[in-house]
């Protein structure tokens, strides 16, 4: 009976290998990014690039231990709610109003340190943001959103 849920158990574990998500991988920027529409400075698209894209993007890149199962879907999960929130790629498609709250919202998460995620940063060393990091993008986010308001 053991030997039968183990070989039920194997079956199960190589058969969701083959059940894959899609990967959120464009080639080109989207015609609704960020900084085809604003200002985005080489320095802080940098930042946002190595440590925002991959959960808040249409392209993320991928680590080899997400072609395996269950760990890709869990993964993909996180990418579609981190685009759900803020999607930098589709920014331009966000009323004024909702792309200046978001920028507010960026701002206060990584002033809190609650952004990139510390999970994120455990696999991902190089994404953690330093005080001169973190005082540049919040800086960008609050000019970049005072803009937006005045065009409301």
């Amino acid at each position: 009976m053991g030997k039968k849920i183990l070989w039920v158990i194997l079956a199960i574990i190589v058969v969701i290998q083959f059940i894959r998500p899609s990967k959120n991988v464009s080639e080109v920027p989207s015609e609704n990014d960020i900084r085809v529409h604003y200002a985005v400075p080489s320095n802080v698209l940098a930042i946002l690039k190595r440590s925002c894209y991959d959960c808040h993007s249409n392209n993320t890149n991928y680590p080899w231990y997400t072609n395996i199962q269950p760990v890709g879907w869990w993964l993909n999960n996180h990418i579609e709610e981190g685009k759900d929130e803020l999607n930098f790629s589709e920014f331009a498609t966000y009323s004024t109003k909702k792309a200046a709250h978001k920028l507010e919202e960026v701002a206060e998460l990584v002033e809190e340190n609650e952004m990139p995620l510390e999970s994120y940063t455990l696999m991902h060393g190089d994404a953690v943001l330093s005080a001169d990091e973190k005082e540049m993008l919040i800086n960008w986010a609050n000019d970049l959103r005072k803009s937006i308001k005045q065009n409301m």
